[in-house]
């Protein structure tokens, strides 16, 4: 695609403010949501909402560094890990530490055999027949996520809502709008302009919730601004390690019980890490797998998560939202990532913003999410262009992938209900295709003749 702003483009100052403000807030539902979850999850409070925003912005600062400010992504809290930081809870703040440094360092260990190896290897094993589809499976997974949220039935299904299924559908309409037909500035903010309106809408729908008393249009959660204090100190998980000790780790054991929760979950990951890579490379049309190099960007997102945990708990991941909002915009300028980033650093004390972000209705980050959980299938789907599916090898390679990873095939080993090991879909799916890929799909020296021309 063509880029408004390359990656060594800078914006003009105020204009890349609003555009870091559009990455933030692409990121920021997500990022927030996991030590939720796994505080709402395990009856705990071990998790800070703003520690874990700072820890993103100090991981990706990280990452931007570690790969020479070559790839335009945010980091963020990754949902792979929740069950295992609901694990690691048992264990105390050193725990969740330790299980984020067991993670962060199986990425090493690729990175330094990559390394070695060079990254040759990654483009055979994946070609565009297989990491098409599976670009596309990153996106399509996240709908049912998307669609949740626009029903608010993420919690319980009891909550559906026609008129959050109403303002998540102008919130898209209104990103829509933006993005193909308003100004040149608006076509790179739409995110921005589709929450922001739709947040209006809400207000006003709420307001006539509380004249009528009729909670079915109370959206806004005004609870979110409870408490709130204009400037307040995150927990961090350093500062518990410090206060709590090893109290809670049980020696040998609670380190082993760790490395089982962390580092399996951490090699799944590897896949998306990998796919989002390509998914990413596509649209900037540079290959970061050669450079700045796989190697780099694993190391990047590993010690990025180790860095994310040591403040805020949270394992870091590199973000679709963030690619999807890379490709909608045509903004791919590493400066803005930069700046997306010092917010969150800067915004982690500033209680308002938080419950700002927290108040706003779920429904609006669907209705914006079918956007961006679009675009990123799409990414995927324009990978799988140019392969040949006339060709059964073909066909079945990514039928290989979409049905298991549609379908939702996971791999538990253990107890199902709570396996020690579980291999997501994602990671399942891909599996399955590469091993369909090398058995049945062996090309003829004139057939990859064929395929370079």
């Amino acid at each position: 695609m063509k880029l408004v702003y390359d990656i060594n483009d800078r914006p003009p100052l105020k204009k890349n403010l609003i555009f870091a403000l559009q990455q933030l807030l692409a990121i920021m539902a997500a990022t927030l949501l996991v030590p939720a979850l796994v505080n709402l999850n395990t009856g705990t409070n071990y998790m800070s909402q703003p520690a874990a925003l700072l820890g993103a912005g100090f991981g990706t600062l990280f990452y931007i560094l570690m790969t020479k400010g070559k790839s335009p992504v945010f980091l963020g809290s990754s949902f792979a890990f929740i069950a295992p930081l609901g694990g690691a809870v048992a264990f105390g703040y050193l725990g969740i530490f330790l299980g984020a440094v067991f993670a962060g360092l199986v990425y090493v260990a690729i990175a330094l055999i990559v390394k070695k190896t060079g990254s040759g290897w990654v483009n055979k094993l994946l070609p565009p027949v297989v990491i098409g589809p599976t670009v596309a499976l990153i996106g399509l997974s996240l709908c049912g996520s998307a669609v949740n949220n626009m029903a608010n039935i993420a919690a319980t299904p009891k909550d559906y809502n026609l008129v959050h299924i109403l303002v998540a559908v102008i919130a898209f309409f209104i990103t829509v709008y933006a993005s193909t037909k308003g100004t040149t500035g608006m076509k790179l903010i739409p995110f921005v302009i589709g929450i922001l309106g739709a947040y209006v809408i809400a207000l006003a729908l709420t307001g006539l919730g509380y004249l009528f008393n009729c909670d079915y249009i109370k959206l806004v959660k005004f609870s979110a601004f409870e408490g709130m204090q204009l400037f307040e100190v995150p927990k961090f998980t350093f500062l518990g390690m410090f206060e709590e000790g090893a109290s809670k780790l049980n020696g040998i054991n609670g380190i082993l019980n760790l490395l089982l929760l962390f580092a399996p979950v951490a090699l799944v990951v590897l896949a998306e890490h990998i796919a989002d890579h390509k998914n990413l490379s596509s649209i900037i049309d540079r290959d970061l797998i050669t450079e700045p190099g796989l190697h780099r960007t694993l190391i990047g997102d590993g010690v990025g998560s180790i860095i994310g945990s040591f403040f805020g708990g949270c394992p870091n991941t590199t973000y679709g939202e963030s690619v999807g909002c890379v490709a909608i915009t045509g903004n791919a300028s590493i400066s803005t990532i930069v700046i997306a980033a010092l917010y969150c650093i800067v915004l982690a004390f500033f209680g308002p913003f938080t419950a700002f972000v927290n108040s706003i209705p779920t429904c609006i980050t669907g209705g914006v999410c079918i956007a961006l959980y679009g675009f990123i299938a799409v990414s995927g789907l324009k990978m799988v262009q140019k392969v040949d599916l006339n060709d059964n090898r073909n066909l079945f390679v990514v039928a290989a992938i979409l049905v298991p990873g549609i379908g939702g095939l996971s791999l538990k080993f253990g107890n199902p209900a709570e396996p020690v090991i579980e291999i997501s879909a994602i990671a399942t799916a891909l599996i399955l295709g590469i091993l369909v890929n090398v058995i049945f799909n062996k090309r003829t020296a004139e057939e990859k003749a064929a395929d370079a021309e």
